[in-house]
Order: structure tokens, then sequence, then C-alpha cells
């Protein structure tokens, strides 16, 4: 009889690091694969996305409804309460073997206090990763000391999950899934990437994402608030002569509505702007092609984009600690610097300093590799571990 493996995605990102992994479980003689969709990809807000699951050929087992009409952390802070509720009832029918989720999000926190709760193992993927200027950097580290199996991109983030206490044992150097996931994917061609935009590319291209700072939505000034940060990346857009900018929607965080908002009215202003609540994984990663460089403050800026050979304009916190290959240009979220990096990414120094660069996560054959592994451990008994201590050098007043 085949186990039970359930991942649970919540996001159109998520997903696009998912999908190897899941056509790779469903392909096992091993497993049987079960798929739960929640938060944004039940919302028409952010297009909807749990269509391109179906449309990769997956069925959805089940579906975690939040409902989202207002943004403010108070409501973020019910949605996750009122997912666990649901997830706890959606395991109870499903009877998962092993749970399966990735990264920070907080429907995904949900999802993990719901497993833990309810006596399912837990397996995570990308730990051990730094988003400092996030609450995901919290949920992040949350979410692993929840889970009893760990996937991670690269040694580092082994030893940071280690270094929470997680046994070494169960903790797997497998590579990035951004990397594995551009690698088997099939391209667009510039054409056809033309007519699902509905709009020529130009001499100059820019892919922009921009998320809402959660850490700046309360106790901050309003030069820092994530609506300054926002506008201040559209002024410096608003300079550019002759380029294409392609906008993508920012998550499901608190503070998302109004950076919407302000987007569209940008497009409406600037017809060289074009906005789109979700571009999916296959024209995303195909506008990374032919793109000059990615701007924003998204994860994918830093782990997707340098494979690319392509520089990121990295604004502002929310990526703070983060590993960034050397493609990637950081700046504060003010008007003129963030021009200044975008002018840069045209300077033949900086061009080939990201053509040459190395990506820091790793290698393609990560959803393999994790595949590989889970066939070869046992999977009962997972949720008994042991705490795994490591050296810590004496504070001041031991010394």
């Amino acid at each position: 009889m085949k186990t039970r493996l359930c991942i649970v995605t919540g996001s159109r990102a998520d997903f696009g690091l998912l999908r190897w992994l899941m056509q790779d479980i469903a392909d096992s003689d091993n497993f049987e694969l079960q798929v739960i969709a929640v938060g944004s990809h039940l919302s028409t807000t952010f297009g909807e996305t749990r269509a391109e699951i179906t449309a990769a050929g997956f069925c959805l087992d089940a579906t975690v409804d939040i409902t989202m009409p207002a943004d403010s952390p108070a409501d973020i802070c019910r949605y996750t309460g009122t997912a666990m509720a649901r997830f706890a009832d959606t395991y109870q029918q499903l009877q998962p073997q092993l749970i399966i989720v990735l990264g920070d999000r907080y429907e995904i926190f949900a999802a993990a206090s719901a497993a833990l709760f309810c006596g399912y193992p837990l397996a995570h993927l990308m730990g051990g990763e730094l988003s400092e200027g996030a609450i995901d950097e919290a949920l992040r580290h949350s979410i692993s000391k929840m889970a009893s199996l760990h996937f991670v991109a690269n040694d580092t983030y082994r030893q940071r999950v280690i270094q929470l206490g997680e046994p070494p044992e169960r903790v797997f150097t497998v590579g990035g899934m951004g990397v594995d996931a551009l690698h088997r994917s099939t391209p667009l061609s510039r054409v056809e990437l033309e007519q699902t935009l509905g709009a020529p590319l130009l001499e100059r291209n820019l892919l922009v994402t921009f998320h809402p700072a959660t850490l700046a939505t309360t106790n901050t000034t309003t030069d820092e608030s994530p609506d300054a940060q926002m506008q201040a990346l559209l002024d410096a857009l608003t300079a550019l002569d002759q380029t294409r900018i392609i906008i993508t929607f920012p998550n499901a965080d608190a503070g998302h509505k109004r950076l919407i908002s302000a987007i569209t009215q940008f497009c409406a202003d600037n017809p060289n702007a074009l906005h789109f609540a979700s571009l999916g994984q296959q024209r995303y990663l195909s506008l990374m092609r032919y793109v000059d460089a990615v701007v924003g403050n998204s994860s994918s800026g830093l782990a997707e984009a340098p494979s690319f050979g392509i520089p990121t304009v990295n604004i502002g916190d929310r990526q703070r600690g983060r590993m960034k290959a050397s493609s990637v240009l950081d700046c504060p979220p003010q008007p003129t610097a963030i021009l200044e990096a975008i002018q840069l990414c045209y300077q033949p120094e900086i061009r080939a300093r990201a053509k040459n660069c190395v990506n820091p996560y790793g290698d393609p054959g990560a959803a393999k590799r994790i595949v590989t592994a889970l066939e070869s451990i046992p999977l009962t008994g997972l949720r008994n571990k042991h705490f795994h201590d490591i050296a810590v050098p004496p504070s001041r007043t031991e010394a």
C-alpha cells in the first residue's frame, strides 16, 4: 500500500516551487499524492491560482478557504486561527501519513500547527533561511521546530536548522527548489511570451515584485511604512524611459490591498507598465530570460534570478539576512537610491558580474533528492525526536 504524502500549497509562489516535487511524488511507486490548496489560491484578487494546480495535471483533494476581505495585522491573525481549525478537519478527512509544507507564510504556519496538535508528522522545506525584515522569519523557524524532517537549500541553512535543536540525521541538503523549477520548466519564446502578456517587450524591460515589509506595518514612521516604500519604488519607475515594466501583485500579507491599489493606478497612468495578479510559473520564469533585471523585495530575486545571469535590485530589509549572489544590488526604499540601483543594472561591469555569478541556492535536482530521501526513511515514529544540543560559548557573566 502506498504512503499518503500530503502537500499544502498556499500561493502562486510556493506552488511554483512545489510543482516538480508534486510531480515526482505522483510518479513514485511508493507514494500517493494528496494536495490541499489554501489562502490566495482561492482568492479572485490574486488570480484564483488553484486553477494553475489543476492545469498542471494535479487533483485537489481539499481546499481550506480563509476568505480575506480585510488585511490588517489583526485580520491576518484571525485568518491564521480560522485556517488552523479548518486544517484540523481536513486532515481528519484525508488521514495523511506525512504532511509536507514549504517556507514561512502564515497559512503554512496554520497548517503546521494543526499537524502538530492533531498528531500528523510534518516535513518542512526551505527552513534555516533568513528574512529579518518580515514576520516570516519567526514563522519559518517555528515551523521548523514543529517538523520532524527538513529539506534545505544549502549547508549553511542545514547548520541553522540543527542550531534550532533539530537532529542532524533528519536535516537534508537538497538544493534550491526554485533552481530546480527553472531547469525543469519549458520556457516560452519571446513571441509566445509577448502574446500571453498582451503587449510587446521593449528595448529595456524590468520584472517588478514588491511585498509588504510586514515588520514595518506597526511601530514605524510614515517614511518606513509599506505604503511609503511602494510609493518610493513607483516614483523611481516613473523616471524610466523606453522601459517595459511588468509588475506582479504582492502576496496576501497585511497591507497588500493598498499596494495593489497603488500598482493599479500606476499602470493606468503609465502605458509602458503592465500588472498581473499572477503570471504563473511558466510566464514568470520565461520573463526572467528576457528582462534586464528583477526589482523589488521578493525572494525570487535572490533565489532564482542569479541563475539567469541578470542583476537584482533588492529594496529594503524584507530579505535581510538571506544569502545573496554577487548579482544582487541592495538599496534603501528611497526613490533616488532605487533609480540609481536600476541604472547600475545596465552598466557593463554589473552585467558581467551577474552573468558570471554563482547562485548560492545550489544545483538542480532538489525534488528528486527529496523523494529519494523519503523513500529511504522509515516514515513511522517520526514525531518522537530528540533535541540536539550544540556547544554554546559562555556568556560574559559565566566567564
